[in-house]
């Protein structure tokens, strides 16, 4: 007798997707948390959604992130890690791929006790090496 498998289907809730993005997010190098309007967060207080993310499910799994990302680190990096952890995170507990990922970084916060740096005044008339390693730019 020939054993033909029968095909499977898995059903996931909003609030599960949710907590798997949620969780990769706040796990990613320098990010500080969801941002999100005074609206949001009376929402989210509510508990009818969650302030700086939203997951759509339509013909695929379209996400929008708002984070606030830790003054000093490279944006940029922080918003490829995070790519990279949600796709990763979707990938291995749903097996699909997420076809649209949009993260908008909203602010920079602060750490306790940090210092903010000052910005010069005017225009600098010359670049120094000190400069350079300060702009977080990988220097040879």
């Amino acid at each position: 007798m020939a054993f033909r498998p029968t095909p499977v289907r898995s059903l996931v809730t909003g609030r599960a997707l949710h907590d798997i993005v949620r969780t990769a997010t706040l796990g990613s190098y320098g990010v500080t948390g969801f941002a999100g309007g005074s609206f949001s967060r009376i929402l989210a207080r509510l508990g009818l959604r969650e302030p700086g993310l939203a997951v759509r499910l339509d013909d695929g799994i379209e996400i929008e992130l708002d984070v606030m990302v830790a003054m000093g680190v490279p944006v940029a990096e922080v918003a490829r890690q995070v790519d990279s952890a949600v796709r990763y995170a979707i990938r291995r507990a749903l097996d699909r791929e997420i076809s649209r990922l949009l993260i908008h970084v909203d602010g920079l916060r602060v750490h306790p006790g940090g210092v903010v740096p000052e910005v010069p005044l005017g225009r600098p008339t010359e670049i120094r090496s000190r400069d350079l390693a300060d702009s977080g730019t990988d220097v040879a």
